[in-house]
């Protein structure tokens, strides 16, 4: 799964996406679930734009907005199926720009975490998708998913499954609504681990109320 990223390279972003960030958006090292989240649309193809999203997809369908803590991700092998994702995979994709994540290896004296990042340290995209869900109040929640993936090698050691990281080539193709569901499907594969790298960071990270720049740092252990 994906549980937690960061975010704080704006400059890279800003080469890498030629967009600006947006005003007011701070730096993040711990982002968490069911927080705002910056992405990237493709609307109506009049070229990218910045949009914010509440992490953790409501269907345009639900009822109340309780689905949200439990879709923070959708699976790469089923998105085109489930009801909650399929219609947003046909019509409602983004790009939630990171620039590393963070995931929690198992053990018997409890979860080690790592932070994962591309060997270059540049900025990078998860495939995204989102909707938009109008509460009983009348108001609209925009909000999203991450799609994961089985691990790759370097992951598997840590855990079993891993976030859809798109290489740059295939953004394109991600954003634009008339892409074919095939094309869309192959796109959604693991990450080479050649281009990426772990290190393990401070429990800290388990907290969300921790967002510092001491979370990324490497632990030192004695």
């Amino acid at each position: 799964m994906c549980g937690r990223f960061s975010f704080f390279d704006f400059l890279g972003f800003q080469m890498r996406f030629s967009l600006q960030i947006p005003a007011l958006i701070q730096p993040r090292y711990n982002i968490a679930p069911s927080q705002e989240i910056l992405a990237i649309v493709n609307p109506n193809l009049e070229g990218y734009q910045t949009a914010f999203f509440k992490w953790g997809l409501i269907p345009y369908w639900s009822k109340d907005g309780s689905s949200a803590r439990k879709m923070i991700n959708a699976r790469a092998e089923t998105v085109d199926q489930k009801p909650s994702f399929k219609q947003s995979f046909q019509k409602r994709r983004c790009l939630i720009p990171a620039d590393g994540f963070f995931e929690w290896e198992k053990q018997e004296i409890g979860k080690k975490p790592y932070r994962i990042v591309l060997k270059n340290r540049e900025v990078f995209a998860f495939a995204g998708l989102w909707d938009a869900w109008t509460d009983p109040s009348g108001q609209t929640v925009h909000s999203c998913t991450i799609i994961t993936t089985s691990a790759n090698s370097l992951l598997a050691a840590i855990h079993l499954r891993m976030p859809v990281i798109l290489a740059k080539e295939a953004e394109e193709a991600w954003l634009h609504p008339e892409t074919d569901q095939l094309t869309l499907k192959n796109l959604l594969l693991p990450y080479p681990a050649a281009l990426m790298e772990s290190y393990e960071v401070s429990v800290r990270v388990n907290s969300p109320r921790n967002d510092d720049p001491s979370i990324i740092e490497p632990l030192r252990t004695p």
